[in-house]
């Protein structure tokens, strides 16, 4: 594989930020510096050195992790509050979630480090889907999810669901289905609120081909080789 592909997902940077490292020297292969980003590597055979420090390929570990809310997604909070890494045991510590929520927000929440695949996962070109189900303060008309289905401007531009769906209202309260494609900070919230519609409680319960399923609030699992193999093709194109 190349080299900035191999750095990647050894958790050592991005594939941009490999590029860099690579450029600016700081990668030795078998002893020799090498510079050139089609530079390819094989991980069974080749030492492959940053600053000075041998990297290698740890075995790829995928969770899915039922998120409570009122927990962070970060690594720590100054203020004290709890995060997913307090919650997890912690022979997860090292891994990355793919994908974050928003502190009130619940749902599926993954985690690995394959930092190649994350990385892409993420990545707006690849239009990876992401399902949540909405409870929202009063009821959308059919002119309002119309309008959900057109597109709305944002600060940060068009949010326009691949999908919309419309369940039945709870003591006065909406509730809908939003498939997302993008990954941006508080998307639904800003969207619904954008309509006038604010959001109650907000649950993500499918990332990709991931589902959310019946895993009980705040526990986790390991996902299956069919799920991660499906995590890959979601991106197997970059």
């Amino acid at each position: 594989m190349r080299i900035q592909k191999f750095l990647s997902r050894a958790g050592v940077a991005s594939r941009r930020k490999a590029e860099t490292l690579v450029l600016d020297g700081r990668v030795r292969i078998n002893g020799t510096v090498r510079t050139e980003l089609d530079t390819t590597v094989d991980p069974a055979l080749d030492l492959v050195e940053v600053d000075g420090s041998a990297v290698e390929l740890p075995e790829a570990r995928w969770i899915r992790f039922h998120k409570p809310g009122g927990v962070l997604c970060t690594a720590e909070d100054t203020h004290g509050r709890r995060t997913v890494y307090d919650v997890l045991p912690d022979e997860y510590s090292g891994l990355r979630y793919v994908g974050r929520l928003d502190l009130e927000t619940e749902g599926l929440l993954l985690l690995t480090n394959d930092g190649d695949v994350a990385n892409r996962l993420q990545l707006p070109r690849h239009q990876v889907e992401r399902e949540y189900e909405v409870c929202v303060e009063g009821v959308p008309l059919k002119t309002d999810i119309a309008r959900l289905r057109t597109g709305v401007m944002l600060d940060d531009g068009l949010a326009r669901p691949a999908r919309v769906e419309v369940a039945a209202p709870v003591k006065g309260c909406g509730n809908l289905t939003l498939v997302m494609t993008e990954g941006r900070k508080r998307e639904v919230r800003r969207l619904m609120y954008a309509v006038g519609f604010p959001v109650v409680t907000l649950k993500r319960v499918r990332f990709g081909p991931v589902q959310l399923g019946d895993l009980p609030w705040g526990e986790w699992d390991v996902l299956s080789l069919s799920d991660v193999l499906a995590l890959a093709k979601c991106v197997t194109d970059a």
